[in-house]
């Protein structure tokens, strides 16, 4: 049995991570934002974190295996209508909050021997689409920051990122709140669909296991054939 964190276990895609995780055995702490979850049990711990804010120490296990960071936002403008306070709100919730948490977290991460870091990018970030600038910035950084750890904490720790077209998520439903869009978004796809919360989290998961233990420093694309592919 392994030991898990997971920052944003309470909605969309940490939920089916933290639910998958806990399901093959695994002892899992999770952050929720606002509301308390009321799923608790033995193998499921929770506390309240907002990434704007200092990370509790003092909530994480001695040791743990893995470490995966889950909140993200999707606000989308045209570059000449965002202003410096857009692109610094994002920043800290998608980027700094990666850097309190995961430097809290290291000493435990160490004590592991084999641990896995799994952070979220955006397929925007290497593909380029109108509007994105914001999100697609601090997403960039993720990717670099991610790149410069898989080195730095090579070999006890891997360091690997995830980068999901649009999932349908609560994050997402604005962009999904019609059929129309939701047709739209499908057609967009090679493969012909929008993409769900378990799609990425079974990514996740997978990177969090043994079974990627020669995986360090990659951007896996979940994301329907949407970066490589023009059908």
């Amino acid at each position: 049995m392994k030991h898990f964190l997971v920052i944003g276990g309470s909605s969309g895609i940490g939920k089916i991570i933290t639910q998958k995780l806990v399901e093959a055995g695994h002892q899992v702490s999770a952050t929720f934002k606002n509301n308390a979850p009321e799923e608790y049990s033995e193998a499921l711990t929770w506390f309240r974190w907002d990434a704007e804010e200092e990370f509790p120490t003092a909530k994480l296990p001695e040791k743990l295996d893995g470490y995966v960071y889950c909140p993200g936002t999707i606000h989308l403008k045209p570059f000449a209508r965002a202003d410096l306070t857009d692109f610094e709100k994002d920043f800290k919730i998608q980027v700094l909050g990666v850097v309190r948490s995961l430097q809290a977290s290291l000493p435990s991460l160490k004590k592991s021997g084999k641990a896995s870091i799994v952070l979220f990018s955006t397929v925007a970030v290497q593909t380029g689409f109108p509007f994105h600038s914001i999100v697609s910035a601090s997403k960039g950084a993720i990717e670099g920051l991610a790149r410069a750890l898989a080195a730095e904490l090579a070999p006890g720790i891997r360091v690997n990122v995830i980068a999901p077209s649009l999932t349908d998520t609560p994050l997402a439903a604005k962009l999904l709140n019609s059929e129309e869009k939701r047709i739209a978004s499908a057609e967009r796809h090679p493969l012909r669909r929008t993409g769900l919360a378990e799609d990425q989290a079974n990514a996740a998961v997978f990177l969090l296991s043994d079974e990627s233990s020669w995986i360090t420093g990659q951007v896996m694309h979940v994301d329907g054939g949407l970066s490589s592919l023009k059908i």
